[in-house]
């Protein structure tokens, strides 16, 4: 029988432009770690990082409250969670500890579940930091590659990449409101032009065809919302220089990854990565932001550490 497990899930980025709350990219940019350790008794969190310590406000706890109750399990839970993707700057910080604890959970109980159960059980923590339960980001970090998430009832379709797509994420060094991503979609129109529907739901259509066909060029060239990166792109200061330096820089598309204020550039592994990412930089100095920037490639899903 196992006692203790770990579990890395990698971050992510939603959206991909107009894919709202249905498209999710795992990526190799940072990591969560999650050891689960079976105790006597109740569940228990032990982290450095500054995250809430009640189960019920914590999204790893938020998880295994949900899995405890639902197969039954009396053993307590010690939740040790090592913090690797930065919180609250739109590349699945939340979802990537919520997906490593479902793995976990799972592997830790030998309960063999499936690849939508996992998301599900993911998915429910997402309350503790969003408010909301979605499915994109968690879906991405479970599963890892390219993922489309249809709901009612829930069902996630998994895609490989090609293996020649690679981004350059810049995260601003900005400081990040409370609740950010539900202010992030408090500013999302509730009525739009049938015409910019039309417009996003052709480029969205581009996209999956452009990771079934493998066609990195496909994909970039169809990064394009006329509906969501319009509302928010005012709360990323300097985003339209950004854009804009990017894609003369050499990126095939550019947007906002997830709820922001990163801005993730979509490019082949043949263009000059080097330069997008300074271009991006460049944007951001503008408007006298610095940032980070990270060359990334599409991840595997959620894994078990091994000694």
């Amino acid at each position: 029988m196992i006692s203790k497990i770990t579990v890395r899930a990698p971050s992510s980025t939603a959206n991909l432009g107009p894919g709202f709350d249905v498209f999710g990219l795992a990526i190799d940019a940072f990591y969560d770690e999650i050891t689960l350790t079976k105790i006597k008794n109740g569940i228990t969190i032990i982290t450095d990082d500054k995250i809430p310590k009640k189960p019920e406000n914590n999204t790893a706890g938020l998880v295994i409250k949900n899995m405890k109750k639902k197969f039954k399990i009396k053993d307590g839970i010690e939740i040790k969670i090592r913090k690797g993707v930065p919180a609250g700057f739109g590349m699945g910080s939340s979802a990537a500890s919520a997906a490593a604890t479902a793995v976990a959970f799972d592997k830790l109980f030998q309960l063999n579940l499936d690849g939508n159960s996992l998301v599900e059980f993911a998915g429910s923590g997402e309350k503790a930091s969003a408010g909301s339960v979605h499915y994109d980001n968690v879906a991405a970090s479970v599963l890892g590659g390219f993922v489309i998430v249809k709901t009612n009832p829930l069902d996630v379709i998994r895609i490989d990449p090609p293996t020649n797509l690679i981004m350059c994420i810049a995260v601003p060094k900005l400081e990040v409101p409370k609740k950010k991503t539900k202010v992030s979609r408090g500013v999302i129109p509730k009525k739009i032009k049938l015409t910019d529907s039309i417009l996003n739901l052709s480029n969205a259509a581009a996209i999956v065809a452009g990771f079934m066909n493998k066609d990195a060029e496909m994909i970039g060239n169809s990064i394009k919302d006329v509906i969501v990166e319009p509302a928010r792109q005012h709360m990323i200061p300097g985003f339209s220089k950004v854009k804009q330096n990017a894609i003369k820089a050499g990126a095939l598309g550019v947007t906002i990854s997830g709820a922001g204020p990163s801005v993730i550039a979509f490019s082949k592994s043949t263009s000059d990565l080097k330069k997008i990412c300074t271009a991006m930089s460049k944007g951001f100095a503008s408007t006298g932001i610095k940032c980070q920037t990270i060359i990334c490639k599409p991840s595997k899903g959620s894994s078990v550490k091994r000694k």
